[in-house]
């Protein structure tokens, strides 16, 4: 059975860095070009929110773009557009997990397995989710197997907003900061 989950794991991993391998060159350099050219504070807000939601399908430079949000809205703008983008894409990972990936996974993996990751969602699920936020791909793997566990989605939302809330903190500050230092 452990093969199994290899096998699921593999291909979980795969469907997050395949995107990597193929298109981080073009997207890193439209996402530099765009937040290099000026544009309303909204827009850019709205943007950002939005790339980084779709950072869990999309090889997008999250700390950069977490940065230049910093930099471009100021702390405070920062923070909101980078939160709201990155809990965003939890949920589009947490979906994916539930509703694209659970069925296929039990078919591989058999109902009894499903269980077990069902109690292991319910022990560390949250825990896992956590710790993983800043660490890219998997990151983005965590919240997907979190969906296929069917971990409680409102528990799963505040731990996630809560983790994006003070990565995001960080990276706006440092774009602030930046920002702040060239004037």
């Amino acid at each position: 059975m452990l093969s199994r989950w290899l096998i699921l794991t593999a291909i979980i991993l795969a469907c997050i860095l395949v995107p990597f391998a193929l298109f981080e060159g073009p997207v890193t350099r439209w996402v530099t070009a765009f937040l290099a050219q000026p544009q309303a504070p909204w827009i850019l807000g709205f943007a950002i929110a939005g790339l980084l939601a779709a950072d869990v399908l999309l090889p997008v430079p999250s700390s950069i773009v977490s940065i230049g949000a910093g930099a471009l809205l100021g702390f405070g703008g920062g923070l909101i557009a980078s939160t709201t983008g990155m809990t965003l894409g939890c949920v589009v990972g947490y979906w994916l997990g539930l509703r694209a990936a659970r069925r296929p996974a039990e078919r591989l993996l058999g109902s009894g397995e499903m269980a077990k990751l069902e109690r292991a969602q319910t022990l560390f699920g949250e825990w896992i989710v956590l710790f993983l936020r800043p660490v890219p791909v998997l990151a983005e793997a965590s919240v997907v197997f979190a969906g296929m566990g069917n971990m409680r989605f409102p528990r799963f939302l505040a731990i996630t907003t809560l983790a994006n809330l003070l990565i995001s903190a960080g990276y706006a500050w440092m774009g602030a900061f930046v920002e702040s230092s060239r004037h």
